[in-house]
């Protein structure tokens, strides 16, 4: 029988250590105008008997990944509600964990899918999730065995989607810039999301993965998800070699088109930023105005759906 996975604020309060005083003072000024929304998280089970891992799981470091940890961090940077994202390099097809997180917590996350192309059940079991499990959107990837993005697995959830309503996350490089062209035109009213902005990074082909994002930005279904500026930077905290491609993308997509993802954890995936630092990157450091940091942190996050 799956355990329940959802803590009390007292018992949050009292496993984090964290008084309530301490926890309301820390809340920033910005939940008080409106509610952020942090649109990519991981969340790892502490019960790897309930939850077993793939053999060489990638790991985050002890005690990191949790969700009373990204309960802490959530409320102590004033962001009301989250995004759990299946993590391929953890549970790969297996989404009992984001699936159970979600439905038993679901007045502060909502979750996102990976399901096997390959599996001819995938479209059916993602309905399942979707109208049982507070799961709002799927994440794909290039096809394992056929390399392809754009193959029958992946449209037989992509329509899926589309008809449900939900949201799609496409896990890609500009190398797919191509096909994710071609199913954003088959499915138009299918919202996708570019996860990471294609990987955007500092170095060589810094200038060409900035103009394949501003050219997609000219497909209206297509979502920017800034989250590639902390693993983009070649430079520490704040990370100003990526701002200006960051306000270029928000320019081109519009602050409508665009939403904010800590990468919880920090620890594992983007370990040069705390989660208070990579949110003050949109709240602070890039000068964002009021209205494009609500677009960005709470209005756009509650279109797509991912609002808990």
């Amino acid at each position: 029988m799956t355990q329940k996975l959802n803590l009390t604020r007292r018992e949050f309060l009292g496993s984090s250590g964290v008084a309530v005083m301490g926890l309301a003072a820390s809340v920033s000024a910005e939940e008080k105008s409106f509610p952020i929304i942090d649109c990519h998280t991981h969340i790892y089970s502490e019960d790897e008997v309930a939850y077993p891992p793939i053999a060489k799981p990638y790991r985050p470091p002890v005690g990191t990944g949790t969700l009373a940890k990204l309960k802490q961090q959530m409320h102590a940077a004033g962001v009301r509600s989250a995004v759990d994202i299946q993590i391929i390099t953890f549970y790969e097809w297996d989404n009992r964990y984001t699936t159970d997180v979600c439905r038993d917590n679901g007045d502060l996350l909502t979750g996102v899918c990976l399901m096997n192309p390959d599996d001819p059940q995938s479209p059916q079991l993602l309905e399942k999730y979707v109208k049982e499990c507070n799961i709002r959107g799927l994440r794909f990837i290039d096809n394992r065995k056929s390399g392809l993005l754009d193959e029958p697995g992946n449209n037989a959830l992509l329509a899926t989607c589309e008809r449900l309503g939900i949201t799609a996350c496409a896990l890609i490089g500009r190398s797919d810039r191509p096909q994710l062209e071609t199913l954003a035109t088959r499915y138009p009213k299918l919202n996708l999301v570019i996860d990471h902005c294609l990987s955007l990074a500092a170095g060589d082909n810094y200038r060409a993965t900035l103009d394949d994002m501003l050219a997609l930005s000219k497909i209206p279904n297509l979502f920017a998800k800034l989250s590639y500026i902390v693993t983009g930077s070649a430079e520490q905290y704040p990370f100003r070699d990526m701002h200006d491609s960051c306000r270029q993308i928000i320019q081109a997509f519009g602050p409508e088109r665009c939403l904010w993802g800590s990468a919880f954890p920090c620890e594992l995936w983007c370990p040069k930023a705390t989660y208070a630092q990579h949110l003050r990157l949109f709240t602070h450091e890039l000068g964002l105005d009021e209205a494009t940091k609500r677009q960005i942190l709470c209005e756009t996050p509650r279109r797509l759906g991912f609002g808990a």
